[in-house]
C-alpha cells in the first residue's frame, strides 16, 4: 500500500515523528560504536477486517539493519507486528500491536518445575543449536506447536536441536519435555525455563555467568523487563559483534542477530533484569 510506505519513509527520514524503541535504537547504535549502513523495510498484511465504517489490518513489518562496527559488517533482522485502521482513504491509529501474555502458570514454584528422573548425560552442540535458530528465527516449525507468545518454545527448540534430552512427561510441572500435544511449564513459558535451567541437575542445565560476555554461541539470556521477578522471555546466543558482544535470535519479536540486551525492544524499561547461562 502506497500511503504506508510513505508513511515509513518519512519515519526513516525525519525526526518529527519519532517512537520510543527508534530513539532507544539509535541511542544503542552510539553507544556500541556502530553505523547502520543501510536500512531495508518490507511489509507483509496477513489480516483484514471491516467494522466500524473503517478497514482495520494487521500487517508485519520485516526490518533488516546493514551494521557496521570496526572492521566487521553484520545483518540485523526484526519484524515488528503493527496495525493500523483506513478511514476514508486515510491512515490512522498505526501503532505496534500488544504482545499477548503467555500462558497462565499458577501455583507452581521453582521446586517444583526443576529436576527429573534418570542420570541421562549428553554433549550439547552448539553448532546444531545454532543453525536450528539461524533456520527458524522468522518461521515456525511445523513439527511443533506456535505460541501466541512464542519466545521460549522457539529457545526450547534450539535446545533439543543440540540434543538436550527430555524428560518429566506427563507431569506438566517437572522436567522439560514436548509431546503428543503437550508440554512442560518449562517448555514453553519464560519464567518457568529461567528456573529450569538454574535448577535442573540431570540432562539439561544451565550455569549462571557473571557478565554477558562470559556466553558463547548456544547459551541463553533471560529477561524479566519490568524487574518485579516475573521472567518475561528468551533468547539464544548466536554470535558475537566487533566488540565480544553477544547477537541473539529469537520470536516474539521474530528477531535475528539482535543486540543482547533489548533496550530497543517495546517491552524494555529501566527496570529489566537478566540472567546469563551458559548451557552444558
Amino acid at each position: 500500500m502506497e500511503k504506508l510506505k510513505e508513511l515509513w519513509l518519512h519515519f526513516f527520514k525525519s525526526n518529527r515523528w519519532q517512537e520510543a524503541w527508534w530513539e532507544r535504537k539509535q541511542s544503542l547504535f552510539e553507544e556500541r560504536k556502530a553505523k547502520i549502513v543501510q536500512i531495508k523495510g518490507n511489509g507483509h498484511m496477513h489480516r483484514k477486517l471491516r467494522y466500524d465504517h473503517a478497514s482495520h489490518y494487521d500487517y508485519n513489518l520485516h526490518l533488516s539493519f546493514l551494521v557496521k562496527q570496526k572492521d566487521q559488517l553484520y545483518l540485523e533482522e526484526t519484524v515488528y507486528p503493527y496495525t493500523f485502521r483506513l478511514d476514508q482513504g486515510e491512515i490512522v491509529g498505526h501503532s505496534l500491536k500488544r504482545v499477548l501474555h503467555e500462558e497462565k502458570v499458577s501455583k507452581v514454584m521453582p521446586d517444583d518445575i526443576i529436576g527429573g528422573d534418570g542420570d541421562d548425560r549428553f554433549s550439547y552442540d552448539r553448532n546444531a543449536a545454532v543453525r536450528y535458530a539461524e533456520r527458524w528465527w522468522n518461521n515456525y516449525n511445523p513439527a511443533f506447536k506456535q505460541f501466541d507468545v512464542d519466545c521460549t518454545n522457539f529457545i526450547s527448540q534450539c535446545l533439543l536441536a543440540g540434543g538436550a534430552p527430555m524428560k518429566g512427561a506427563p507431569d506438566r510441572a517437572r522436567g522439560w519435555w514436548y509431546g503428543n500435544n503437550s508440554w512442560s511449564y518449562s517448555w514453553a513459558v519464560a519464567h518457568s525455563l529461567r528456573w529450569y535451567l538454574s535448577g535442573s541437575t540431570q540432562g539439561l542445565k544451565g550455569e549462571e555467568v557473571e557478565t554477558v560476555a562470559d556466553l558463547i554461541p548456544g547459551d541463553v539470556i533471560c529477561y524479566d523487563f519490568e524487574g518485579d521477578g516475573r521472567w518475561n522471555h528468551n533468547t539464544i546466543v548466536v554470535t558475537k559483534d566487533a566488540y565480544g558482544m553477544p547477537l541473539v535470535n529469537a520470536h516474539t519479536d521474530n528477531s535475528r542477530h539482535r543486540y543482547w540486551s533489548y533496550e530497543d525492544s517495546t517491552a524494555w524499561t529501566p527496570e529489566i533484569k537478566y540472567k546469563f547461562f551458559r548451557i552444558y
